[in-house]
């Protein structure tokens, strides 16, 4: 029923309008709206689930840990880690919570749609995970709920493939505005994580939901900012060497944090292939351990929004800090790759403020005179981690200013999150969310290509009549036939119509013009065995990459690798034209062409 009077009202504007600009942009205010509140629904059950598990509510966990009894923050983590592990493995699809990297891969092959059933599972468990006290942060999650929000509501309506994936960035964008009250931030990161464009017929909806999303947090949670930064500002402009230098050393945290959690998640993986204990125990084993490790470092649990803001007001010593590093690196890590839900910008912030809150103690020991305080190198250290470990810098660096209020530090942050940006990618890769999905076997570095060319099948661009010769025939009948296919190639194939073979005019060799060995040689004779081939049920992705491997221009199509039966042929210049075509029409929808 609610979609009713939606629904009537955009056919209205499809027919007063020639395009759908205007439909698109009413679903923006619904999405930003409903990503909002569900952005608000997610605070409150990380509030719930803190309460039940760990005895009180907020974001300031270390105060309230203090008050707690050692035997409940050790229990805390270990009893949700086991409630959240068997959760996961009954009710998740492939027993592993969901996060960004989900939304990635929905906006890049599955035109933006996504299941709401598997949002509101993730849901529960990544706030589960963030109120037992494990060491992860809350806006990943955040942004996975508002994107299946956003392709819930898009369902019920005939949206093409560009408008379904611009829904979705308006439910990310929404969510993220409202989780950080950041809306520029919020379209930035939806444009360059998610979509992966800027051209206006996304951007001006994803505006929309952003601020939708930034005015329900704020008539709920009211217009503040996660962090205040003291009064600071650049000293001198002999600094900016050392913020290049932050730059470089944020990225080797940022690296050494992506290496360590996916190798605690490739070592659980090994564990549980080798032995009887399931993987859902993981998350009790992991909490079990951070629970131990916060009775000396409070500080690690939860999303650590509390001593990221101490570091900004210097709070912390040298080594106090150096050590936080460390033993974040290794709680985060265990957490994520053990099973644990939730995401990974709060730890990257918390890393990030450690780091450069070291990193400017140590550079003010030489010329204290011509050094920011510590605060400012903490703001810039945030900024660089998260940029390198989100492959995000433009939104990370909107986001940073966005969050503390404070727009003095800019150059600085620009700098240290451009050189982190750059080292990580060059040394590692784009981002943590490009190593979820490479650790699936999915490379989405040509995201709207790869979308595009898995959407086509292969049966929808095959010849399926293709030219034949049978294993037995004669010489003489496969020179007749390599004429008729000119340039070639011919298909052998037995009596019962399996492809045994393919033969080219270069196959034939000497045999091409000497007919004196005729009566001694047959098609199964001059055939190369088992030619590469592609199935029925193929998309031409699969079929391109055949293509290159083997740099045939035209390939078998099989019915299956099994038993082969060939249906029909494919040519290499047609999945080129009929992709350059489809990409052509994308530009035109998104550009409103």
């Amino acid at each position: 029923m609610l979609f009713v009077p939606i629904k009537r009202l955009l056919n209205a504007s499809s027919q007063t309008i020639k395009s759908e600009h205007l439909a698109i942009h009413i679903l923006a205010v619904l999405v930003g709206v409903a990503a909002g509140c569900g952005a608000v629904i997610f605070r409150e059950m990380i509030d719930l689930s803190q309460t039940f598990f760990l005895g009180f509510s907020g974001e300031r966990v270390i105060t309230g840990l203090a008050a707690e009894p050692a035997w409940r923050i050790i229990l805390a983590p270990t009893i949700g880690g086991l409630m959240i592990g068997y959760f996961t493995h009954r009710f998740i699809p492939g027993g592993r919570p969901e996060g960004v990297a989900h939304v990635i891969e929905a906006n890049a092959l599955h035109a933006g749609r996504m299941s709401l059933r598997q949002g509101l599972a993730a849901a529960v468990v990544n706030a589960a995970s963030v109120g037992a006290g494990a060491s992860v942060g809350r806006e990943g999650p955040v942004v996975h709920f508002g994107a299946a929000i956003a392709s819930w509501l898009g369902r019920p309506f005939r949206l093409t493939r560009p408008q379904s994936r611009t829904l979705l960035g308006c439910g990310v964008a929404a969510a993220v505005a409202a989780s950080f009250n950041a809306p520029i931030a919020g379209v930035f990161f939806a444009l360059e994580v998610v979509i992966g464009h800027y051209a206006l017929t996304a951007f001006a909806p994803i505006v929309i939901a952003s601020v939708g999303g930034t005015l329900i947090s704020r008539m709920y949670f009211g217009d503040v900012t996660a962090f205040i930064l003291p009064e600071s500002a650049i000293q001198s402009l002999w600094e900016f060497p050392a913020f290049g230098l932050l730059g470089l050393v944020s990225a080797g945290v940022a690296i050494g944090f992506m290496r360590m959690t996916m190798a605690v998640d490739t070592t659980v993986t090994k564990i549980t292939q080798k032995s009887k204990l399931p993987r859902w125990l993981f998350p009790g084993l992991a909490g079990l351990f951070i629970g131990l490790l916060a009775l000396l470092f409070p500080e690690l649990i939860g999303v650590g929004y509390e001593a990221t803001d101490n570091a900004l007001k210097a709070q912390y010593g040298l080594w106090m800090l150096m050590i936080l590093v460390v033993v974040k690196i290794i709680a985060t890590s265990v957490c994520l790759g053990s099973g644990f839900g939730s995401g990974v910008f709060s730890p990257s912030l918390f890393l990030g403020a450690m780091v450069g809150g070291a990193f400017g103690l140590i550079a003010a020991m030489p010329f204290p005179e011509l050094a920011s305080d510590q605060g400012a190198y903490t703001l810039i250290g945030m900024g660089a981690v998260a940029g390198a470990v989100l492959g995000a810098p433009i939104s990370t660096i909107l986001m940073i200013f966005e969050l503390t209020g404070d727009y003095r530090m800019t150059i600085g942050v620009m700098v240290a999150v451009s050189i982190a940006s750059i080292v990580t990618r060059s040394l590692h890769s784009p981002s943590f969310f490009a190593d979820q999905l490479a650790a699936r076997g999915l490379n989405l570095s040509g995201a709207h290509e790869a979308g595009l060319l898995k959407a086509m099948q292969v049966t929808e661009y095959m010849h399926d009549a293709p030219i034949t010769v049978l294993s037995d025939a004669p010489l003489d009948d496969v020179r007749a036939r390599l004429l008729a296919a000119s340039p070639g190639p011919v298909f052998v194939v037995e009596a019962n119509g399996s492809l045994s073979g393919i033969v080219s005019l270069a196959d034939l060799g000497g045999a091409a013009f000497d007919t004196s060995n005729d009566d001694q040689l047959t098609a199964a004779n001059v055939a190369r065995k088992r030619p590469a081939v592609v199935a029925a049920g193929d998309d031409l992705q699969h079929a391109l990459s055949v293509f290159e491997d083997t740099s045939e221009a035209l390939i078998a199509v099989v019915d299956n690798d099994i038993d082969r039966q060939l249906i029909g042929s494919l040519q290499e210049q047609r999945v080129i034209r009929a992709y350059r075509l489809a990409m052509e029409r994308m530009r035109a929808e998104e550009h409103g062409e």
